[in-house]
């Protein structure tokens, strides 16, 4: 489920809209395969096996299948999200819970990273801000390090554009519209972005045209 974009700001847009790496699923999906190849197992065995185990064996099938249908449920209602303004983290199923940290509070952003999660090319991001909640742990991030770049790009995006309007004017320009549509299309080609997301995005850039 993509971030509403009702609950952006005037004029902001979104930049990355993420839900956590795939390996969110490995808990529940292993549990699946495991319950039924025990299931399979038992069901082929003539000798020495009651229906009770049977039973059992379909239990635990039905209870696997539930906790990956959880697990998809809280994935899909989980974004990590960076706008041109804020980075964003919001989840929940039913209720909703939600954390915002403008931009211009984060003070920094660091990446931690285990061998096995850099080969499934995930991580954790923590960003160091200047709220009453000095650090936010965003877990289970593909592509962490990406991630982090995007971040400070926009940091100092969104720091130029406070210079402008407070009439420095010495800090960098806003990019145009074309140089907007091929940022996006490297995104996209590093993964950052899916195709969907990269002709949404395209199709806003080119209605202001």
């Amino acid at each position: 489920m993509p971030f509403p974009r009702k609950l952006l700001n005037e004029g902001e847009d979104v930049i990355l809209d993420l839900h956590p790496h795939w390996w969110y699923f490995s808990g529940p999906v292993t549990a699946v395969v495991v319950s039924v190849v025990l299931a399979v197992v038992l069901r082929n065995q003539n000798d020495g096996v009651g229906p009770f185990l049977r039973i059992v064996s379909l239990g635990l099938v039905l209870a696997a299948v539930a906790w990956l249908a959880v697990t998809y449920a809280k994935w899909s209602t989980t974004n990590v999200v960076v706008t041109t303004d804020r980075l964003i983290h919001r989840e929940g199923v039913l209720g909703k819970r939600g954390k915002e940290i403008p931009l211009e509070r984060v003070n920094d952003i660091s990446v931690n990273q285990t061998f096995f999660e850099r080969m499934l090319g995930a991580g954790d991001v923590t960003v160091e801000s200047g709220g009453e909640r000095g650090q936010q742990v965003f877990t289970d991030i593909a592509k962490p390090f990406i991630v982090q770049n995007v971040i400070y790009v926009e940091m100092e995006r969104a720091k130029a554009r406070d210079a402008d309007r407070s009439g420095g004017g010495g800090g960098p320009r806003e990019l145009s519209i074309p140089e907007q549509l091929e940022k996006l299309d490297d995104l996209r080609q590093r993964g950052i972005i899916s195709q969907a997301e990269f002709d949404a995005k395209k199709t806003q850039l080119l209605e202001r045209m």
